[in-house]
Protein backbone atom coordinates (compact mmCIF):
# COMPACT_ATOMS: atom_id res chain seq x y z
CA UNK A 1 0.00 0.00 0.00
CA UNK A 2 1.28 3.47 -0.92
CA UNK A 3 0.85 6.66 1.08
CA UNK A 4 -1.23 8.13 -1.75
CA UNK A 5 -3.86 5.42 -1.03
CA UNK A 6 -4.23 6.40 2.65
CA UNK A 7 -7.21 8.47 3.74
CA UNK A 8 -5.10 11.40 4.85
CA UNK A 9 -5.31 15.03 3.81
CA UNK A 10 -3.95 16.18 0.41
CA UNK A 11 -1.72 18.69 2.21
CA UNK A 12 0.02 15.95 4.19
CA UNK A 13 0.26 13.70 1.12
CA UNK A 14 1.94 16.58 -0.71
CA UNK A 15 4.57 16.89 2.03
CA UNK A 16 5.18 13.14 2.08
CA UNK A 17 5.66 13.13 -1.68
CA UNK A 18 8.23 15.93 -1.45
CA UNK A 19 10.04 13.97 1.29
CA UNK A 20 10.18 10.89 -0.95
CA UNK A 21 7.85 8.88 1.30
CA UNK A 22 6.16 6.42 -1.08
CA UNK A 23 5.42 3.30 0.94
CA UNK A 24 5.11 3.01 4.73
CA UNK A 25 7.64 1.07 6.79
CA UNK A 26 6.36 -1.90 8.80
CA UNK A 27 5.75 0.17 11.95
CA UNK A 28 4.02 2.90 9.93
CA UNK A 29 1.83 0.36 8.10
CA UNK A 30 0.68 -1.21 11.36
CA UNK A 31 0.38 1.91 13.54
CA UNK A 32 -1.18 4.54 11.27
CA UNK A 33 -4.61 2.87 10.77
CA UNK A 34 -5.04 2.26 14.53
CA UNK A 35 -4.08 5.83 15.40
CA UNK A 36 -6.44 7.20 12.76
CA UNK A 37 -9.26 5.17 14.37
CA UNK A 38 -8.51 6.81 17.72
CA UNK A 39 -7.12 3.70 19.41
CA UNK A 40 -4.48 3.84 22.13
CA UNK A 41 -1.31 2.26 20.76
CA UNK A 42 1.73 0.65 22.38
CA UNK A 43 4.35 0.24 19.66
CA UNK A 44 7.73 -1.47 20.01
CA UNK A 45 10.03 -1.27 17.01
CA UNK A 46 13.70 -1.16 16.13
CA UNK A 47 15.41 2.19 16.08
CA UNK A 48 15.61 3.64 12.57
CA UNK A 49 12.34 2.10 11.36
CA UNK A 50 10.36 5.34 11.04
CA UNK A 51 8.59 5.51 14.40
CA UNK A 52 8.34 9.32 14.42
CA UNK A 53 6.46 9.45 11.11
CA UNK A 54 4.31 6.54 12.32
CA UNK A 55 2.67 8.83 14.87
CA UNK A 56 3.25 12.25 13.25
CA UNK A 57 1.36 11.48 10.03
CA UNK A 58 -1.94 10.28 11.56
CA UNK A 59 -1.91 12.78 14.45
CA UNK A 60 -1.42 15.73 12.09
CA UNK A 61 -4.23 14.44 9.88
CA UNK A 62 -6.61 14.13 12.84
CA UNK A 63 -5.71 17.62 14.08
CA UNK A 64 -6.16 19.11 10.63
CA UNK A 65 -9.60 17.47 10.33
CA UNK A 66 -10.67 19.07 13.61
CA UNK A 67 -9.15 22.47 12.84
CA UNK A 68 -12.24 23.93 11.18
CA UNK A 69 -14.62 22.50 13.82
CA UNK A 70 -12.72 23.51 16.94
CA UNK A 71 -12.99 26.97 18.48
CA UNK A 72 -10.01 29.29 18.22
CA UNK A 73 -7.20 28.23 20.55
CA UNK A 74 -6.95 30.10 23.83
CA UNK A 75 -3.73 31.33 25.44
CA UNK A 76 -1.47 28.40 26.35
CA UNK A 77 -3.84 25.79 24.92
CA UNK A 78 -2.14 22.63 23.64
CA UNK A 79 -3.98 19.94 21.64
CA UNK A 80 -1.27 17.27 21.38
CA UNK A 81 1.74 16.69 23.67
CA UNK A 82 4.77 14.65 22.64
CA UNK A 83 7.01 13.90 25.66
CA UNK A 84 10.64 13.04 24.93
CA UNK A 85 13.68 12.48 27.19
CA UNK A 86 16.26 14.80 25.58
CA UNK A 87 16.55 18.26 24.02
CA UNK A 88 18.09 16.87 20.84
CA UNK A 89 15.18 14.50 20.34
CA UNK A 90 12.68 17.31 20.96
CA UNK A 91 14.34 19.41 18.26
CA UNK A 92 14.45 16.53 15.80
CA UNK A 93 10.83 15.44 16.28
CA UNK A 94 9.64 19.04 16.06
CA UNK A 95 11.42 19.31 12.70
CA UNK A 96 9.62 16.18 11.45
CA UNK A 97 6.23 17.55 12.52
CA UNK A 98 6.95 20.96 10.97
CA UNK A 99 8.05 19.38 7.68
CA UNK A 100 5.03 17.07 7.38
CA UNK A 101 2.65 19.88 8.44
CA UNK A 102 4.25 22.30 5.94
CA UNK A 103 1.08 22.83 3.88
CA UNK A 104 -1.35 22.84 6.81
CA UNK A 105 -2.24 25.65 9.22
CA UNK A 106 -1.18 23.66 12.29
CA UNK A 107 1.16 25.24 14.85
CA UNK A 108 4.11 23.15 16.05
CA UNK A 109 6.43 24.02 18.96
CA UNK A 110 9.55 22.29 20.26
CA UNK A 111 9.90 23.10 23.96
CA UNK A 112 13.12 22.46 25.90
CA UNK A 113 15.52 24.08 28.32
CA UNK A 114 18.94 25.57 27.73
CA UNK A 115 17.64 28.31 25.42
CA UNK A 116 15.82 31.63 25.84
CA UNK A 117 12.18 30.94 26.76
CA UNK A 118 10.93 34.22 25.23
CA UNK A 119 10.20 32.94 21.69
CA UNK A 120 8.63 29.79 23.16
CA UNK A 121 6.28 31.86 25.36
CA UNK A 122 5.25 33.98 22.36
CA UNK A 123 4.13 30.88 20.47
CA UNK A 124 2.37 29.42 23.50
CA UNK A 125 0.42 32.63 23.94
CA UNK A 126 -1.28 31.95 20.58
CA UNK A 127 -2.05 28.33 21.41
CA UNK A 128 -0.27 25.31 19.96
CA UNK A 129 -1.56 22.27 18.06
CA UNK A 130 1.48 20.05 18.76
CA UNK A 131 3.91 20.57 21.63
CA UNK A 132 7.08 18.44 21.60
CA UNK A 133 8.65 18.85 25.02
CA UNK A 134 11.15 17.65 27.57
CA UNK A 135 9.61 17.35 31.06
CA UNK A 136 11.72 20.00 32.83
CA UNK A 137 10.75 23.14 30.93
CA UNK A 138 7.21 21.91 30.29
CA UNK A 139 6.43 21.54 33.98
CA UNK A 140 8.09 24.84 34.77
CA UNK A 141 5.76 26.59 32.31
CA UNK A 142 2.72 24.62 33.47
CA UNK A 143 3.36 25.71 37.06
CA UNK A 144 3.66 29.33 35.92
CA UNK A 145 0.39 29.18 33.99
CA UNK A 146 1.82 29.38 30.46
CA UNK A 147 0.59 25.92 29.36
CA UNK A 148 -2.99 24.64 29.56
CA UNK A 149 -3.38 20.87 29.01
CA UNK A 150 -7.11 20.71 29.79
CA UNK A 151 -7.93 20.64 26.05
CA UNK A 152 -5.18 18.15 25.15
CA UNK A 153 -6.61 15.17 23.26
CA UNK A 154 -3.43 13.25 22.42
CA UNK A 155 -0.41 12.27 24.55
CA UNK A 156 2.58 10.65 22.85
CA UNK A 157 5.45 9.14 24.83
CA UNK A 158 8.52 8.64 22.63
CA UNK A 159 11.60 6.65 23.68
CA UNK A 160 9.46 5.62 26.64
CA UNK A 161 11.98 3.13 28.00
CA UNK A 162 14.59 5.87 28.32
CA UNK A 163 12.09 8.18 30.00
CA UNK A 164 11.50 5.47 32.58
CA UNK A 165 15.26 5.03 33.06
CA UNK A 166 15.61 8.74 33.71
CA UNK A 167 12.88 8.66 36.34
CA UNK A 168 10.24 10.54 34.36
CA UNK A 169 7.37 8.25 35.34
CA UNK A 170 6.11 10.77 37.92
CA UNK A 171 6.23 13.54 35.32
CA UNK A 172 4.24 11.39 32.89
CA UNK A 173 1.55 10.75 35.50
CA UNK A 174 1.48 14.45 36.39
CA UNK A 175 0.78 15.28 32.73
CA UNK A 176 -2.17 12.88 32.79
CA UNK A 177 -3.59 14.71 35.83
CA UNK A 178 -3.60 17.98 33.88
CA UNK A 179 -5.32 16.42 30.86
CA UNK A 180 -9.02 15.70 30.38
CA UNK A 181 -10.33 12.18 30.88
CA UNK A 182 -10.93 11.51 27.21
CA UNK A 183 -7.69 11.44 25.30
CA UNK A 184 -5.64 9.18 23.07
CA UNK A 185 -2.29 7.84 24.33
CA UNK A 186 0.46 6.61 22.01
CA UNK A 187 3.40 4.80 23.55
CA UNK A 188 6.52 4.28 21.38
CA UNK A 189 9.73 2.52 22.40
CA UNK A 190 12.61 0.64 20.79
CA UNK A 191 12.95 -1.87 23.64
CA UNK A 192 10.55 -3.46 26.11
CA UNK A 193 10.83 -5.24 29.44
CA UNK A 194 8.62 -5.82 32.49
CA UNK A 195 9.02 -2.25 33.78
CA UNK A 196 8.13 -0.80 30.38
CA UNK A 197 5.04 -3.01 30.14
CA UNK A 198 3.92 -1.93 33.61
CA UNK A 199 4.43 1.73 32.69
CA UNK A 200 2.57 1.33 29.42
CA UNK A 201 -0.46 -0.37 30.91
CA UNK A 202 -0.60 2.18 33.72
CA UNK A 203 -1.09 5.06 31.26
CA UNK A 204 -2.65 3.41 28.20
CA UNK A 205 -6.24 2.09 28.08
CA UNK A 206 -6.69 -1.27 26.29
CA UNK A 207 -3.96 -0.45 23.77
CA UNK A 208 -3.43 -1.95 20.37
CA UNK A 209 -0.02 -3.59 20.80
CA UNK A 210 2.33 -3.52 17.83
CA UNK A 211 5.73 -5.18 17.96
CA UNK A 212 8.09 -5.27 14.98
CA UNK A 213 11.00 -7.77 14.78
CA UNK A 214 11.06 -8.70 18.47
CA UNK A 215 13.63 -11.46 17.83
CA UNK A 216 16.31 -9.00 16.73
CA UNK A 217 16.28 -5.50 18.23
CA UNK A 218 18.92 -4.26 15.78
CA UNK A 219 18.35 -3.47 12.10
CA UNK A 220 19.57 -6.10 9.63
CA UNK A 221 21.27 -3.29 7.71
CA UNK A 222 23.96 -3.00 10.40
CA UNK A 223 27.09 -5.19 10.26
CA UNK A 224 28.62 -5.78 13.71
CA UNK A 225 32.22 -6.39 14.73
CA UNK A 226 34.21 -6.29 17.95
CA UNK A 227 37.96 -5.74 18.26
CA UNK A 228 39.80 -6.67 21.44
CA UNK A 229 41.91 -3.62 22.21
CA UNK A 230 43.68 -2.48 25.38
CA UNK A 231 42.00 0.49 27.08
CA UNK A 232 45.12 2.64 26.62
CA UNK A 233 45.44 1.71 22.93
CA UNK A 234 41.92 2.56 21.81
CA UNK A 235 42.90 6.04 20.65
CA UNK A 236 45.41 4.54 18.19
CA UNK A 237 42.80 2.26 16.67
CA UNK A 238 40.31 5.11 16.35
CA UNK A 239 42.96 7.28 14.69
CA UNK A 240 43.77 4.56 12.22
CA UNK A 241 40.12 3.87 11.43
CA UNK A 242 39.42 7.56 10.77
CA UNK A 243 42.48 8.00 8.55
CA UNK A 244 41.72 4.87 6.52
CA UNK A 245 38.13 6.00 5.92
CA UNK A 246 38.61 9.76 5.39
CA UNK A 247 35.22 10.21 3.69
CA UNK A 248 33.29 8.19 6.27
CA UNK A 249 30.95 9.89 8.72
CA UNK A 250 31.89 8.35 12.08
CA UNK A 251 29.94 8.58 15.34
CA UNK A 252 31.96 7.58 18.40
CA UNK A 253 30.37 6.69 21.74
CA UNK A 254 32.24 6.97 25.04
CA UNK A 255 31.07 6.41 28.59
CA UNK A 256 31.57 9.81 30.26
CA UNK A 257 31.81 13.54 29.54
CA UNK A 258 35.46 13.63 30.65
CA UNK A 259 36.24 10.69 28.40
CA UNK A 260 34.64 12.48 25.43
CA UNK A 261 36.86 15.53 25.96
CA UNK A 262 39.99 13.37 26.28
CA UNK A 263 39.29 11.43 23.09
CA UNK A 264 38.67 14.66 21.19
CA UNK A 265 41.99 16.04 22.49
CA UNK A 266 43.76 12.82 21.42
CA UNK A 267 42.35 13.17 17.88
CA UNK A 268 43.33 16.82 17.65
CA UNK A 269 46.91 15.91 18.62
CA UNK A 270 47.11 13.81 15.45
CA UNK A 271 45.39 16.55 13.40
CA UNK A 272 42.00 14.88 13.10
CA UNK A 273 39.14 17.43 13.39
CA UNK A 274 36.56 16.17 15.85
CA UNK A 275 33.39 17.48 17.45
CA UNK A 276 32.44 16.63 21.01
CA UNK A 277 28.96 16.54 22.46
CA UNK A 278 27.64 15.65 25.92
CA UNK A 279 25.20 16.80 28.60
CA UNK A 280 27.74 19.21 30.09
CA UNK A 281 27.83 21.36 26.95
CA UNK A 282 25.68 24.46 26.55
CA UNK A 283 22.63 23.87 24.38
CA UNK A 284 23.90 26.31 21.74
CA UNK A 285 27.17 24.37 21.47
CA UNK A 286 25.33 21.06 21.25
CA UNK A 287 23.11 22.32 18.45
CA UNK A 288 26.09 23.72 16.55
CA UNK A 289 28.03 20.46 16.88
CA UNK A 290 25.05 18.43 15.69
CA UNK A 291 24.53 20.71 12.68
CA UNK A 292 28.21 20.55 11.68
CA UNK A 293 28.17 16.75 11.90
CA UNK A 294 24.86 16.34 10.07
CA UNK A 295 26.05 18.59 7.24
CA UNK A 296 29.37 16.72 6.98
CA UNK A 297 31.42 19.82 7.77
CA UNK A 298 33.20 17.66 10.38
CA UNK A 299 32.99 13.91 9.92
CA UNK A 300 33.89 12.72 13.41
CA UNK A 301 31.60 13.26 16.40
CA UNK A 302 32.54 11.99 19.87
CA UNK A 303 29.59 11.78 22.23
CA UNK A 304 28.09 10.17 25.29
CA UNK A 305 24.75 8.36 25.24
CA UNK A 306 22.99 11.74 24.96
CA UNK A 307 22.96 10.97 21.21
CA UNK A 308 22.16 7.26 21.47
CA UNK A 309 18.40 7.64 21.57
CA UNK A 310 16.18 8.37 18.61
CA UNK A 311 18.44 10.96 16.97
CA UNK A 312 18.33 10.70 13.19
CA UNK A 313 21.69 11.73 11.74
CA UNK A 314 21.81 11.25 7.95
CA UNK A 315 24.38 8.95 6.38
CA UNK A 316 26.36 7.78 9.42
CA UNK A 317 28.74 5.22 7.94
CA UNK A 318 30.27 3.90 11.16
CA UNK A 319 29.27 3.77 14.79
CA UNK A 320 32.26 3.12 17.04
CA UNK A 321 31.71 1.95 20.59
CA UNK A 322 34.98 3.36 21.91
CA UNK A 323 33.71 2.30 25.34
CA UNK A 324 31.10 -0.42 25.63
CA UNK A 325 27.85 0.82 27.20
CA UNK A 326 27.12 -0.12 30.81
CA UNK A 327 23.54 -1.03 29.90
CA UNK A 328 23.12 -3.68 27.13
CA UNK A 329 20.02 -1.95 25.72
CA UNK A 330 22.12 1.13 24.97
CA UNK A 331 24.16 -0.92 22.49
CA UNK A 332 20.99 -1.26 20.42
CA UNK A 333 20.31 2.46 20.52
CA UNK A 334 23.90 3.41 19.75
CA UNK A 335 24.32 1.18 16.70
CA UNK A 336 20.87 2.26 15.54
CA UNK A 337 22.40 5.60 14.50
CA UNK A 338 23.72 3.83 11.38
CA UNK A 339 22.00 1.53 8.90
CA UNK A 340 18.84 3.61 9.08
CA UNK A 341 16.03 3.11 6.57
CA UNK A 342 17.43 1.23 3.57
CA UNK A 343 21.06 2.30 4.10
CA UNK A 344 23.84 -0.04 5.20
CA UNK A 345 25.94 0.67 8.26
CA UNK A 346 28.92 -0.65 10.18
CA UNK A 347 29.20 -0.93 13.97
CA UNK A 348 32.66 -1.51 15.46
CA UNK A 349 33.22 -1.99 19.19
CA UNK A 350 36.55 -1.69 20.99
CA UNK A 351 36.57 -4.11 23.92
CA UNK A 352 39.30 -4.12 26.57
CA UNK A 353 39.90 -7.05 28.93
CA UNK A 354 37.98 -5.35 31.74
CA UNK A 355 34.99 -4.83 29.43
CA UNK A 356 34.60 -8.49 28.41
CA UNK A 357 31.87 -9.15 31.03
CA UNK A 358 29.94 -6.18 29.55
CA UNK A 359 30.35 -7.67 26.07
CA UNK A 360 28.92 -10.96 27.35
CA UNK A 361 25.85 -9.12 28.66
CA UNK A 362 25.37 -7.32 25.33
CA UNK A 363 25.59 -10.58 23.39
CA UNK A 364 23.15 -12.21 25.79
CA UNK A 365 20.73 -9.33 25.25
CA UNK A 366 21.10 -9.57 21.45
CA UNK A 367 20.70 -13.34 21.56
CA UNK A 368 23.76 -13.83 19.36
CA UNK A 369 27.51 -13.34 19.33
CA UNK A 370 29.22 -10.37 17.73
CA UNK A 371 31.88 -11.51 15.30
CA UNK A 372 35.42 -10.86 16.47
CA UNK A 373 37.76 -8.99 14.13
CA UNK A 374 40.99 -10.94 14.10
CA UNK A 375 43.97 -8.69 14.75
CA UNK A 376 47.31 -10.50 14.94
CA UNK A 377 50.25 -9.16 16.94
CA UNK A 378 51.87 -7.62 13.87
CA UNK A 379 48.69 -5.72 12.94
CA UNK A 380 48.37 -4.55 16.52
CA UNK A 381 51.95 -3.25 16.60
CA UNK A 382 51.49 -1.51 13.26
CA UNK A 383 48.42 0.26 14.56
CA UNK A 384 50.29 1.62 17.56
CA UNK A 385 52.95 3.08 15.28
CA UNK A 386 50.49 3.98 12.51
CA UNK A 387 51.00 7.31 10.75
CA UNK A 388 50.12 8.99 7.46
CA UNK A 389 53.66 8.33 6.25
CA UNK A 390 53.08 4.59 6.35
CA UNK A 391 49.87 3.89 4.35
CA UNK A 392 48.11 0.76 5.53
CA UNK A 393 44.74 -0.65 4.56
CA UNK A 394 44.49 -3.45 7.12
CA UNK A 395 41.39 -1.94 8.73
CA UNK A 396 39.67 -2.04 5.35
CA UNK A 397 40.76 -5.64 4.87
CA UNK A 398 39.58 -6.59 8.35
CA UNK A 399 36.16 -5.04 7.81
CA UNK A 400 35.82 -6.62 4.36
CA UNK A 401 36.82 -10.04 5.72
CA UNK A 402 34.38 -9.64 8.58
CA UNK A 403 31.51 -8.72 6.26
CA UNK A 404 32.32 -11.64 3.94
CA UNK A 405 32.19 -14.02 6.91
CA UNK A 406 28.82 -12.59 7.95
CA UNK A 407 27.42 -13.08 4.42
CA UNK A 408 28.59 -16.71 4.41
CA UNK A 409 26.87 -17.30 7.75
CA UNK A 410 23.62 -15.80 6.40
CA UNK A 411 23.76 -18.00 3.28
CA UNK A 412 24.28 -21.11 5.40
CA UNK A 413 21.28 -20.20 7.57
CA UNK A 414 19.11 -19.72 4.47
CA UNK A 415 20.09 -23.15 3.11
CA UNK A 416 19.06 -24.76 6.40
Amino acid sequence: MKFEQYRISPEIKRSLEELGFKRPTDIQFKAIPSILKGDDVMAIAQTGTGKTAAFAIPVLHLLQQKLSRLPKKTKGEVRCVVMVPTRELAIQIAEVFVTIAKYTKLNILGLFGGVDEGPQLEKLAKGVDVLIATPGRMFDLISRGFIDLSFTETLILDEADHMLDLGFIRDIRDVLKHMGRRHQTLFFSATIDTDIKDLAYSVVRNPIRIQISPEDPVSKNVQHAVAFVSMDDKRFFLERLVKEFPEGKILVFVRTKVRAERVQAAMERVEIPALVMHGGKEQENRLEAMEDFKSGKVKLLITTDVNARGIDIPNVDYVVNYDLPDVPENYVHRVGRTGRGVQKGQAVSFCSDEEKPVLDEIQKYLGKEITVMKIDKNDYRQTISFSEDIPNDNWQLLLDQHNEEMEKVKKKKKKK
